[in-house]
């Protein structure tokens, strides 16, 4: 409900234009002993060396797209498949962790917001607030910054719409909302450093 702060970090929806959750989910490489965690739902980048890292950024970030999971091999439990990767896992050599991006930057995704959005809020930019994971259930818990919203171009997140279900309103405490990556790694023309 958007009357309780429960984020959930960002879920797919749709993509701008369409009903149907059609986004492109691609494999991205984890490096192994990478250590910081990666929830599902957060924000993650594509850093030097073509590996994926956790996008910590609250008012700027050029994320190519949400972590939704990984799979890799583990010495002791064999093939792992888990919504989060837990800061510090190390993957045997010769082998790859795989994260699970949906990568397409006109994908929309539903967020809560910190506090109550108004209809006056679409349209608009905004601010992540990055709080911790949840390490029980390996979801984000990214939210969006209800109140810091504003039209600056570099904000990572652009308000689309508000989510209309049972029990979440335009201008509820907590709002959820329907966002698009404002600042998407894949919009830009400035690439990252070759390895």
């Amino acid at each position: 409900m958007a009357t309780v702060a429960a984020p959930y970090g960002l879920r797919p929806v749709s993509l701008m234009g369409s009903q149907a959750n059609v986004g492109s989910l691609r494999q991205y490489r984890i490096a192994s002993a990478y250590n910081t965690n990666i929830f599902c739902g957060d924000l993650v980048s594509l850093v030097v060396g073509g590996t994926i890292e956790k996008n910590t950024g609250t008012t700027t970030a050029t994320p190519v797209g949400v972590f939704m999971g990984v799979e890799y091999q583990d010495a002791i439990r064999g093939l792992v498949h888990t919504n989060w990767w837990k800061a510090g896992t190390t993957v045997p050599t010769g082998t790859i962790a795989w994260a699970y991006i949906v990568d397409d930057p006109d994908m929309l995704f539903e967020i809560q917001a910190d506090e109550a959005v108004a209809q006056n809020g679409i349209g608009t930019n905004a601010p992540l607030v990055q709080n911790a994971g949840n390490t029980a259930t390996g979801v984000s818990r990214v939210a969006l910054d209800g109140g810091s919203i504003a039209n600056s171009a570099t904000l990572p997140l652009r308000i689309v719409d508000y989510v209309k279900r049972p029990g979440s309103n335009i201008g509820d405490t907590y709002t959820d909302l329907v966002v698009r990556i404002n600042t998407h790694f894949n919009r830009s023309t400035t690439g990252i450093a070759a390895a």
